[in-house]
């Protein structure tokens, strides 16, 4: 456990620190997500990526404690630093001011909802219907459908 932390500490609170400011929080998640690591270690099944695993964990555990009155984006975006951009965000940002930025913005919130929860955040269809309230069969067909309206709009 206490290599895994050491490995796995230092890149995880810093990615959480560009989604949220503050680093009480921060610190709150990054703790939390290793007492769900010791407290059920066998929900890591052997498959994937242990880092995405964890990260997996740990942008739950934020959402979950910023999500209460807002939407998750809106309190993200207040949380931010206002510091120099992040190299995630620089992408993020040539993205929105692209032709994709905008094929996104002409989406329904429904749909921008999934493509966000899904791609962005990297979350599963079940963690994705988990987090907007939805079955997983309408996070699927509503990214099937975002699809292709994006392929469409870029085309």
């Amino acid at each position: 456990m206490r290599e895994l932390f050491d490995r796995h500490q230092p890149w995880l609170s810093a990615r959480l620190r560009h989604r949220c400011a503050d680093l009480d929080i921060v610190a709150e998640v990054v703790q939390d997500t290793f007492v769900v690591v010791w407290r059920q270690p066998g929900r890591y099944k052997g498959d994937g990526e242990v880092a995405a695993w964890l990260w997996g964990i740990a942008i739950r555990t934020l959402l979950h404690a910023v999500r209460p009155r807002k939407s998750v984006l809106d309190r993200l975006v207040q949380l931010r630093p206002a510091q120099a951009a992040s190299a995630e965000e620089l992408v993020l940002q040539s993205v929105e001011h692209s032709d994709v930025g905008l094929a996104l913005s002409r989406l329904s919130p429904e749909l921008r909802a999934v493509v966000q929860t899904t791609v962005l955040d990297g979350l599963s269809t079940r963690e994705a219907a988990a987090l907007l309230g939805i079955p997983r069969g309408t996070v699927k067909s509503r990214m099937s459908r975002a699809r292709l309206e994006l392929r469409e709009a870029l085309l």
